[in-house]
């Protein structure tokens, strides 16, 4: 394919459609026109359903070729499209369908369990559901959708659609973050977006690697960011540490989003599978979504350079940025405001805070840009200081205006008066050979209000016992105040994660506050 400086999926696939757009993860490939020719099909097919520009197109599928197609055609129809967690049971996948109002759904069989469920309580006409890989009673199938529609591209375009994704929040229904649509044409709207901050731009051989589901916000913005720039992309779909290493040597992947947690499963394989890959082809491998303790940070880029970059941000928006070399002279920072963003550290009564002194962390992003909670003004209210906003991260700025976090707010552990961040400590306790996943929180105290308790996913090798908690902690008293140190250790097969690395703290805490009032 001949560089160039024309961007956008659509003007791609006119100049070169047999260039290679999407390895889906069964290996198999799709070029830029049939990509393109399918995404105009969608919008076509949904025209004809009767959907309008602004209306809702929800989702609930794997990683595939269809996900990003359907993605692509709401952009370009000007639909809001919603693409769900699909380890989401029938009644939390409706609340989502309906409180969306979304007017055609398309789920996969593989779901087919769930789905049965949500189409006894759903908005959606049953015309306008669609199931992909097989048959779903209450649904039709997908290719009663695009079968017979042009593969032109539609006439009339604009506005520009976009993604509602909804925050899991800390308390209640989650709620789907709103953006006014962008009145212009789709074409004008395709372009790099971050991807520019870590120096990536139209380019031969430039290929990313989607790790995790795209019902993420920030891993489908970069899969369809990388589309727009001709870029090739490789979906994965079961995740794990050496099928990611077998992808990035066998299509010298160049690009990803990461999340902390696959850093951690890489590292733990052994020393010998590690270095049998090849990473070289690695150029900007971001992470973000959860702290990475320092110390899996440092041997990451021991071991892939200066390909590590990491940024902070949020569904609502963001953010900073930093790369590998300006890291290592400020270990554990999330680096400095995006050129388009703003980020200030107030305390209690909004007042901006002078540097190293935590407090809130509130973002503005440039040209005006805000959104809405939808149906929730009192949550979208609470979240704004002025033109700015917060997700509840705890924070400081250094003298130099880099931003390091200590913890969610929510999260924080109050002992005895004494603020405790459980992602210190989470970080600490990760770096001991016998620990898989860790998470840190506060159970109810009555002396001192809360005190500390760890659970650990345990290593290969490793067994629950007293033997295995005094060595995690013999060790991890030499790593951490004893102010930080865990009053107890309980052991679990698997903590509650999502493919994403998102740890679902909630359901291990909350049992133990049932019939307790948190300060927090």
């Amino acid at each position: 394919m001949a560089n160039t400086d024309t961007l956008g999926l659509w003007q791609i696939a006119d100049a070169d459609p047999d260039h290679l757009a999407l390895i889906d993860p069964d290996h198999e490939q799709m070029t830029f026109g049939e990509l393109a020719a399918l995404s105009n099909q969608i919008v076509h097919g949904l025209r004809a359903l009767g959907l309008e520009p602004g209306d809702q197109v929800t989702t609930v599928l794997p990683n595939s070729f269809e996900q990003v197609a359907i993605c692509l055609a709401a952009f370009q129809g000007g639909f809001y499209v919603t693409t769900v967690n699909w380890h989401l049971v029938g009644p939390e996948i409706s609340y989502i369908v309906n409180d969306s109002e979304t007017k055609a759904l398309i789920v996969n069989a593989r779901f087919a369990t769930e789905a049965r469920r949500v189409a006894e309580d759903c908005v959606t006409p049953q015309a306008n559901r669609f199931s992909i890989g097989g048959e779903i009673a209450g649904f039709r199938l997908f290719d009663d959708l695009v079968q017979g529609q042009p593969e032109t591209r539609p006439e009339n375009l604009g506005p520009t659609g976009s993604f509602m994704f909804y925050t899991s929040g800390t308390t209640g229904r989650p709620k789907g973050v709103r953006r006014p649509l962008n009145p212009g044409h789709p074409d004008q709207q395709a372009g790099g977006g971050l991807l520019y901050l870590f120096g990536t731009k139209p380019h031969d051989d430039n290929v990313q690697m989607t790790q995790a589901p795209l019902y993420h916000t920030a891993v489908n913005n970069w899969t369809t960011m990388s589309l727009h720039l001709g870029h090739t992309v490789v979906l994965m779909d079961k995740w794990t540490a050496e099928g990611a290493l077998e992808r990035i040597e066998r299509y010298r992947v160049t690009s990803s989003h990461m999340v902390p947690t696959m850093f951690n499963r890489m590292l733990q394989l052994p020393a010998d599978v590690r270095n049998s890959y090849d990473v070289s082809s690695t150029r900007y491998m971001v992470h973000a979504a959860a702290p990475c303790p320092v110390e899996t940070k440092r041997k990451m880029i021991e071991w892939w350079g200066d390909s590590i970059w990491e940024y902070y941000a949020a569904t609502e928006g963001g953010g900073t940025y930093v790369g590998a070399a300006e890291w290592m002279t400020k270990p554990g920072t999330v680096g400095k405001p995006w050129p388009i963003s703003e980020v200030v550290v107030v305390d209690d009564d909004g007042q901006r805070l002078p540097p190293f002194e935590s407090g809130t962390v509130y973002m503005k992003m440039g040209g005006g840009q805000q959104f809405e909670y939808k149906g929730d003004e009192e949550k979208t209210r609470k979240s704004r200081l002025d033109d700015f906003f917060t997700v509840g991260d705890v924070g400081y700025l250094d003298d130099d205006g880099f931003l390091f976090l200590n913890d969610r707010a929510n999260d924080m552990i109050i002992v005895g008066g004494l603020n405790i961040y459980p992602a210190e400590i989470e970080g600490a306790l990760i770096q001991h050979e016998a620990v898989g996943d860790v998470a840190v929180f506060g159970v109810p105290n009555p002396d001192v209000g809360e005190e500390i308790k760890a659970v650990v996913e345990l290593r290969e090798g490793w067994e629950p016992s007293d033997d295995t908690t005094e060595a995690i902690m013999s060790w991890l008293r030499n790593q951490i105040a004893r102010q930080k140190l865990p009053r107890s250790i309980d052991y679990t097969t698997e903590l509650p994660r999502d493919p994403n690395g998102k740890l679902y703290k909630r359901r291990l805490r909350d049992p133990f506050w049932e019939g307790h009032e948190r300060a927090i």
